[in-house]
C-alpha cells in the first residue's frame, strides 16, 4: 500500500520511478504495434484480400479489332475505377452523401446498399474521368482507393456496330465479333488466371472495308429517310471470298453506349431478322430450273392466263399476257412463270435444291446472332408455287445473299465471314451448286434486268451492273397487306466479271413524289444500291469505265447463243 502511495507522490526524489514505468508501457505499445505491422507484412495473400478481389474484378485485355485495311474499329484504353472497402469506412452516411455529390450519376440509394454490405471490396463508378478522380481523392476518406483497369471503346460510333457487338465494363464480349473472340479462347484465358495485355493479343483482322462500310450506312441512312421507311438494311459481299465487305442495319446503335443495343428495334436485320424476300427469290427458282435442264434460255412459259391452283390464284404485277421466254420471265418478274417453272422440277427437287444453296437451315458465321428460316411445315405442291417467287419461306437476308452470290461467282456456295480471307481458302471447301454455264446464265439475266428491266435505276453508267428487284407485302393479322412492303434489291458488279454483290432493304417504304404512286423496290431499295454504287466502287478499285465489255458472257456464246452479248436497248420482247 506505501509503495502505490509512494508513486503516485509529487516529491521529486520519487519522480524517476515514475518516468521509468511511464516510459515501459510506451516500449511495450511501440512494441506491440511494430509486431502487428510485421505480421501483416509477412502474411501470405489469401484469395479474399481486397487485392485479390480487385484483381478479379478488373477489366481484363482484349484484343484490338481492325478492318481489312488495318483502322481501328475496336480497341482498350486505360481508365481508372473508384472502389471502396465498406468495411474499412467509418461513417457510411457521410461517405455516400460525399460521393454522390461529387459523382451525381451514382446512385445514394445503391451505394448506401453497397457500403453497408460485409464485403471486403465493391465498386463505387468505373472508368472515371482524370477531373471525378481528382475530386473523389481531395475527400480524403478511408476506405475508397482507385484502380486502373481497361475500357472497351469504339472509335468509329455506330460504324459497323451490329458486325462488332460490344463488350461490357468487365471486358466480356456479349455479341458480335466480341463475343467470338471470347468464344475461340479469349474467356478461357482469362478464366484460367493469365492476365493478357493488350500488347500480348494479336489483333482480329476483319473482312470490312471501313471506308466502305461508312459510306454503306450513310447512303442507307438518307434513303430510309427519304422514302420514310421503318427500318433499312445493306452489305457489299464479295462473291469470290465470301467476305462481307460493308453491313448496316438502321436503326443502329454505339457500342460506346451499349444499353441502346437492347432495344428490340435496333436488331441486325440481315441475320437476326427472318423476311420474305420476294421477287429476289426467283434468281435462285430460276437458276434451279436451268440446273435440272427443265428449261433453258430459249425456253418459253405460259404467262397469257393467271395461274390457278385449287382455290387460289397467282397473278403477275405487271402481266404481259402472253407466252414469256425465259429471260423475260426473269426482266417481267412473272410469278406465273417463275412458279410453272418450279413446278416443272417438283416439290422434292425443289426442297432438294433450296436446301443446297443453304435456305432451309440456320447460316452460322461468327456473329453469334442468327435466325432459324421459317419454313413451311408440311410442303405441298402450292407452297413449291409461291416460294418460287419469294413468298411462304422466311430466310435472313444474309443467307439470301450468300444464295446468289453461289449463283453468280461460277457455282461455289461461299459461307460469308466476317475476318479476312483469301479466295484459295474460300473456295477449298466451298460446294458446287450450279454449273459455270448456269451461273452465266444468272448473271446474263441480271445484267438484262438493268438494262431494259426493273434494275434501271442502279444501272450506273461506267460500270456493268446486273440486278434483281423484289417486294413482298407484309403478313399484317394473317393476311397480306398490299399498303406494307418490304422491298430488296440485290446488285452485280460487274456482272461479267463478278466480283461483289450488293443487298439493300427497306421495311415498309412510301410513296413519295416522283415515284408515281409507287413503293415497290426499284423506286427505293433500287435507287440507294444506285447511290451506293456510285459512291462506294470507287473506294473497292472499281472506277467507272467507258466502254462496255466485248464478249461478257463467252460461255453462253459457245452454246449458241449469240444474243446474250448484244447489248438490249428496247423494253420489247427478248428472244
Amino acid at each position: 500500500m506505501r509503495t502505490i502511495k509512494n508513486l503516485f507522490a509529487t516529491r521529486l526524489d520519487k519522480s524517476s520511478g515514475r518516468i521509468r514505468i511511464v516510459a515501459l508501457m510506451f516500449a511495450l505499445l511501440f512494441a506491440v504495434l511494430v509486431a502487428k505491422l510485421l505480421y501483416f507484412g509477412m502474411k501470405p495473400e489469401v484469395p479474399n484480400t481486397v487485392r485479390s478481389a480487385a484483381s478479379d474484378a478488373v477489366a481484363a485485355a482484349r484484343p484490338d479489332i481492325l478492318d481489312r485495311n488495318g483502322e481501328v474499329l475496336a480497341t482498350d484504353i486505360k481508365v481508372t475505377s473508384i472502389f471502396a472497402e465498406p468495411r474499412r469506412i467509418i461513417d457510411k452516411d457521410e461517405a455516400v452523401e460525399l460521393i454522390t455529390a461529387t459523382l451525381p450519376d451514382v446512385d445514394a440509394k445503391e451505394l448506401r446498399v453497397k457500403l453497408g454490405s460485409h464485403k471486403g471490396f465493391v465498386w463505387v463508378k468505373r472508368a472515371v474521368t482524370p477531373k471525378e478522380q481528382q475530386e473523389i481523392f481531395h475527400l480524403g476518406l478511408p476506405g475508397i482507393g482507385f484502380l486502373p483497369e481497361n475500357k472497351r471503346v469504339y472509335p468509329n460510333g455506330p460504324i459497323a456496330a451490329h458486325v462488332l457487338g460490344f463488350a461490357n465494363l468487365d471486358g466480356i464480349g456479349i455479341s458480335g465479333l466480341e463475343k467470338y473472340i471470347d468464344g475461340q479462347g479469349l474467356s478461357d484465358l482469362h478464366g484460367a488466371g493469365f492476365k493478357l495485355a493488350a500488347e500480348d493479343l494479336k489483333p482480329i483482322v476483319t473482312s470490312l472495308d471501313l471506308r466502305a462500310t461508312y459510306a454503306v450506312r450513310d447512303e442507307l441512312a438518307k434513303g430510309v429517310e427519304k422514302f420514310k421507311a421503318k427500318a433499312g438494311a445493306a452489305a457489299i459481299l464479295d462473291v469470290n471470298t465470301g467476305e462481307i465487305i460493308a453491313m448496316a442495319s438502321l436503326p443502329d446503335f454505339d457500342p460506346n453506349n451499349p444499353a441502346d443495343a437492347l432495344d428490340p428495334n435496333h436488331i441486325n436485320r440481315l441475320s437476326v431478322g427472318v423476311y420474305e424476300m420476294g421477287s429476289t427469290f426467283k434468281a435462285i427458282s430460276i437458276a434451279m430450273a436451268l440446273e435440272a435442264n427443265k428449261v433453258n434460255l430459249r425456253s418459253s412459259l405460259d404467262a397469257r392466263e393467271s395461274l390457278r391452283y385449287g382455290r387460289f390464284t397467282i397473278h403477275d404485277f405487271h402481266a404481259e399476257h402472253r407466252m414469256l421466254t425465259v429471260p423475260e420471265v426473269f426482266i417481267h418478274s412473272s410469278n406465273i412463270g417463275t412458279a410453272r417453272m418450279a413446278m416443272l422440277v417438283g416439290v422434292e427437287g425443289h426442297q432438294a435444291f433450296l436446301r443446297k444453296m443453304g435456305q432451309l437451315t440456320r447460316l452460322r458465321t461468327e456473329l453469334p446472332e442468327s435466325a432459324e428460316p421459317l419454313v413451311p411445315k408440311h410442303w405441298s405442291e402450292l407452297n413449291t408455287i409461291t416460294i418460287a417467287f419469294g413468298q411462304g419461306l422466311n430466310v435472313a437476308p444474309l443467307q439470301a445473299l450468300m444464295a446468289v452470290g453461289g449463283l453468280v461467282n461460277g457455282g461455289q456456295l461461299i459461307t460469308p465471314t466476317f475476318l479476312k480471307r483469301d479466295e484459295a481458302e474460300a473456295r477449298k471447301n466451298a460446294p458446287r451448286v450450279i454449273r459455270p454455264e448456269v451461273s452465266e446464265s444468272l448473271r446474263y439475266l441480271m445484267r438484262i434486268n438493268a438494262e431494259v428491266g426493273s434494275a434501271g435505276n442502279a444501272n450506273i453508267p461506267g460500270y456493268f451492273i446486273g440486278g434483281k428487284t423484289g417486294t413482298a407485302d407484309k403478313i399484317v393479322h394473317g393476311h397480306y397487306d398490299h399498303d406494307k412492303v418490304f422491298t430488296t434489291f440485290m446488285a452485280l458488279l460487274p456482272a461479267d466479271k463478278p466480283k461483289y454483290l450488293m443487298l439493300v432493304l427497306m421495311d415498309e417504304p412510301q410513296a413519295i413524289p416522283g415515284t408515281y404512286g409507287y413503293h415497290t423496290a426499284a423506286w427505293n431499295s433500287g435507287v440507294v444500291t444506285g447511290k451506293i454504287i456510285e459512291r462506294v466502287a470507287p473506294l473497292l478499285g472499281l472506277p467507272p469505265k467507258l466502254e462496255l465489255p466485248v464478249l461478257p458472257f463467252p460461255l453462253l456464246a459457245q452454246m449458241g447463243y449469240g444474243f446474250a452479248n448484244t447489248p438490249q436497248h428496247s423494253k420489247g420482247q427478248i428472244h
